[in-house]
């Protein structure tokens, strides 16, 4: 009898350990998010600040990041398109405004555990009542980017 209450009290105690393991790791994740978002934004923001004068516009594809195809020299506003740490993949929804994208968030309709405080240039839209997902969370630059933007 000592031994099937032994059994029980170590099953409960893993069990609670995986909850906490995996709330640890999707913090984790997120925080990844978050910086990779910032990234972005901050791409976003060097690849309008540095368009020829009089015609400030974002990138029409995100690749256009990597290289900027507008500079005669060699210009990288990102070094790498990252993988979104929520799905694993490099598929980023971007938002687009007059076909130019001012914005990136991820696919993942997950939960998202920080709901309060978050870095200026993530905005939440479309939160559900019962709180936000990762897909909520758009990462635009801080410079004023259009507030029309739709989806591809």
């Amino acid at each position: 009898m000592l031994m099937l209450f032994a059994v029980a009290a170590l099953g409960l105690g893993l069990a609670g350990f995986g909850t906490v393991w995996s709330t640890a790791a999707q913090r984790e994740r997120e925080a990844e998010l978050l910086f990779i978002g910032g990234e972005f934004a901050r791409a976003l923001a060097s690849y309008r600040a540095l368009s020829p004068a009089g015609a400030a516009v974002y990138p029409r594809q995100l690749e256009d990041l990597l290289l900027d195809p507008r500079q005669p020299f060699v210009r990288r506003h990102l070094r790498r398109l990252y993988r979104d740490p929520m799905t694993g993949e490099a598929d980023w929804q971007v938002e687009r405004a007059d076909g130019q994208i001012v914005a990136v968030r991820s696919r993942s309709t997950r939960q998202a555990l920080r709901r309060a405080a978050l870095p200026a240039w993530v905005s939440v839209s479309g939160a559900p009542a019962d709180g936000a997902r990762y897909c909520d969370w758009q990462m635009r630059p801080q410079d004023g980017a259009p507030s029309q933007a739709t989806l591809p």
